[in-house]
């Protein structure tokens, strides 16, 4: 899968910070040197924002980095990181949070995603992203949440049936199949392709029945995402009404690794999954 301009920019932000640290230079020494502020190095660094190729041709004239090819390949992954996305004509609709998790959905290869009261957003259908989208943005017009419901499918296209497409292990809480978003006629269809999706063989997909009781995601969802290059690039993403966390230290991703582990043991295995899937379909015909 060739990278994608955020990819781009998080290879660029790492491989900066590498050399700077390779001189025992601190993001302070830096952003004194060249008169910037802080944040903006390390907003280099992190790889979340774009930047300009000159910029990196002046950090790299302070790290004193002379080798062509080098200084060429990093002020190539600059351009490249400024590259128009798919995304990009639905920026009058979509948040910034939304436009970057878009971005690292793009670039993962592989998502594990526990949702506590919702169907996971990439095997929605239509209507009930429509209906989910409309109460939790009321004031959106209907253009607005068309618009929305139009980019919520084009993420599943991008992701589930690229050329080498998005692995997806999905782990439900019974509680969101039995929630009635859209009506009844819309959850039977929402189950529905929720069992067609899980068939497909880039998609792994686990219910949390009941009876299991307390388990390691009742305190909320989240999503972990995987890249081609592990170099300290995995995230874990939580989201809340108002903000956004990605969470990217070691420590951080072990406990969601492990608190994932411990919500698939908990979960039904596959097959019987899809069968309290089928069973509550029914119940809602």
């Amino acid at each position: 899968m060739a990278a994608t301009p955020t990819v781009r920019r998080r290879m660029l932000g790492a491989e900066l910070r590498r050399i700077r640290e390779g001189l025992n230079l601190k993001v302070d020494d830096v952003a004194a040197r060249l008169g910037w502020h802080q944040s903006k190095v390390s907003r280099l660094e992190n790889g979340r924002h774009g930047v300009r190729a000159n910029e990196v041709e002046i950090l790299l004239d302070v790290y004193e980095v002379t080798d062509p090819a080098t200084r060429e390949a990093l002020a190539t992954l600059a351009r490249e990181g400024k590259r128009r996305v798919w995304w990009q004509p639905y920026s009058d609709v979509i948040s910034q949070r939304y436009a970057s998790f878009i971005s690292f959905e793009a670039e993962a290869v592989s998502i594990r995603n526990f949702e506590l009261s919702l169907i996971p957003g990439l095997l929605q259908t239509a209507d009930y992203a429509r209906a989910l989208t409309r109460q939790l943005q009321p004031e959106a017009t209907p253009e607005e949440v068309n618009a929305l419901v139009d980019v919520r499918l084009a993420r599943q296209n991008a992701a589930l049936r690229r050329e080498d497409p998005l692995k997806l292990w999905a782990i439900v809480d019974e509680a969101a199949l039995r929630r009635a978003i859209g009506g009844r006629a819309v959850m039977a269809k929402q189950l529905q392709q929720l069992i067609a999706a899980s068939k497909e063989p880039n998609v792994t997909m686990q219910v949390v029945p009941s009876e299991a009781g307390a388990h390691a995601g009742v305190l909320g969802s989240f999503v972990i995402l995987e890249f081609p290059v592990r170099n300290d690039l995995d995230v874990v993403y939580t989201e809340s009404l108002t903000s956004s966390l990605y969470l990217e230290r070691d420590d951080d991703v072990t406990t969601y690794d492990q608190a994932f582990d411990r919500l698939r043991a908990a979960a039904l295995d596959v097959g019987p999954s899809r069968l309290l899937v089928a069973k509550i379909a029914k119940e809602f015909e």
